[in-house]
């Protein structure tokens, strides 16, 4: 065990000698391999996006050196760029100056799919999670405070009892699954939101530009309608989000609340 210890001290001492006799090897071999710096400064933006609004390009650094498909003969398809026409449909939707009740980059982000720009450049998935649990909640309060379309009809009982009944509870038979399907379903949002000419304004990039509905339009207006709930919610707030899902989308399509 001792004679290891020694030979293994000597070893030691011999190498650290090698190091301090040959410093010219060790600055020889650093020298052939590039070394990277690394900078903790923060990089300035380009001079042509510095002073352009986010929504209206592509980061740089999102960008690939080229493209993956190669000689494609697919053509790009054409979307808003004019702000004018964004605040012009927000008119639309939201009344006399509707176009000042988002931010500029909210009204952007709220009409921008994930399919455009592969989502470069932000998208409103998110906003249309929370936009469709506030339609979808005030859709549940008209079906209830609505209870002229509950079937009135009921199963004769052979006891002769009589189920209780109160004028509060009346609605509840419209509260049902299919119910809310039906009056809530994609193609009347898209039906909807082609009124308000949302599509003149929505940014997205189809599978089959020249085949619209099969890309899924549809699915891509109702999503987009949840969003400009959603993106309303996260500015002004609950109170004016609901009134919002209340006036622009159920009332047009039938459903009214008292409250």
């Amino acid at each position: 065990m001792a004679s290891l210890t020694s030979a293994r001290a000597a070893r030691t001492a011999f190498c650290s000698a090698c190091r301090f006799a040959c410093p010219s090897t060790t600055v020889g071999s650093a020298a052939l391999i590039p070394r990277r710096g690394l900078s903790t400064s923060t990089e300035q933006a380009p001079v042509d996006v510095a002073d352009k609004p986010r929504w209206s390009y592509t980061p740089p650094r999102a960008k690939a050196p080229f493209s993956l498909r190669f000689d494609s003969k697919r053509r790009e398809f054409p979307v808003n760029s004019d702000p004018k026409a964004l605040d012009q449909f927000y008119i639309r939707l939201l009344g006399a100056d509707g176009d000042k009740v988002l931010s500029e980059e909210v009204k952007w982000l709220a009409v921008t799919h994930k399919s455009f720009d592969q989502g470069r450049r932000g998208f409103n998935d998110r906003l249309a999670f929370i936009g469709k649990r506030i339609v979808q909640l005030q859709a549940s309060l008209a079906l209830v405070q609505n209870p002229g379309n509950a079937s009135s009809s009921a199963a004769s009982d052979s006891l002769g009892r009589e189920p209780f009944a109160h004028p509060a509870l009346e609605g509840l038979n419209n509260l049902s699954g299919n119910t809310k399907s039906f009056l809530m379903s994609k193609s009347k949002l898209a039906e909807l939101a082609q009124k308000y000419e949302l599509d003149k304004v929505l940014r997205w990039s189809p599978r089959k530009p020249n085949n619209l509905a099969s890309s899924g339009m549809e699915l891509v207006l109702a999503h987009t309608m949840y969003a400009l709930v959603g993106a309303i919610a996260l500015e002004k707030g609950g109170h004016v989000a609901n009134k919002v899902a209340q006036e622009r989308i159920l009332a047009p399509l039938g459903l009214k609340t008292t409250a």
